[in-house]
């Protein structure tokens, strides 16, 4: 049994994140699955380990974290792997990866989120999504896609020339937004386009969709 431990819920976006990482860089872990409808990650002893009741949790013998991109920004630094390597030690380009990072965080996953509620969650529970929300939410959504067009049109990656975090970390969102009519908003926008198919096809992600497909 492996002494390190990724504690989450395989169908939530955060633990896919989390999972991401872990796998692009060959990191050998243990995954337990948590009931979220339980509210298994509200009890003990999960507390002890997140506080707030956060998930995904990593554990790694006395080093514990708790939430998905603390856990991603952590795994690329701490288990290098020279095969996968998502940091730059020139510290202005590392800069520009964090600065993406924030970009996914503040600007991307607000929308994306709503929009995977509308057009996801509720129709999964037998819900119409309410399309004023849906309307606003794309709206937003193609903002920062123009964004990412013009950053894209400079570089392969949104880090700059080599797959990063800054890349990674929009992969839970694109897994459900890419099932639903937003998928359009991304085919519209070349650069968007080409960077979605090359991130969305590496094997690690590969071996997250199928653990999700499983469960």
């Amino acid at each position: 049994m492996a002494a390190r431990k990724l504690y989450g819920a395989v169908e939530c976006r955060a633990t896919m994140r989390a999972l991401a990482s872990l796998l692009e860089h060959e990191v050998e872990f243990e995954f337990v699955a948590l009931d979220l409808n339980a509210g298994e990650h509200k009890k003990e002893p999960f507390l002890t380990l997140s506080p707030l009741g956060t998930l995904p949790i990593f554990q790694d013998g006395d080093l514990i974290i708790f939430g998905s991109r603390p856990i991603m920004r952590c795994v690329s630094h701490v288990y290098l792997n020279p095969k996968t390597n998502q940091i730059y030690m020139a510290p202005k380009m590392q800069g520009i990866v964090s600065t993406w990072i924030d970009v996914e965080d503040h600007h991307f996953d607000p929308p994306a989120l709503k929009l995977i509620s509308e057009l996801v969650y509720k129709l999964k529970n037998g819900l119409p999504p309410d399309e004023m929300t849906v309307a606003s939410e794309e709206a937003k959504l193609a903002g920062v896609l123009d964004v990412y067009e013009e950053k894209l049109s400079n570089s392969e990656f949104l880090g700059g020339d080599k797959f990063t975090s800054a890349d990674l970390t929009h992969l839970p969102s694109l897994h459900y937004l890419m099932r639903t009519p937003v998928k359009r908003l991304f085919q519209e926008r070349p650069k968007v386009s080409t960077w979605c198919a090359a991130i969305t096809s590496r094997p690690a992600w590969a071996k997250v969709v199928e653990m999700v497909m499983e469960k």
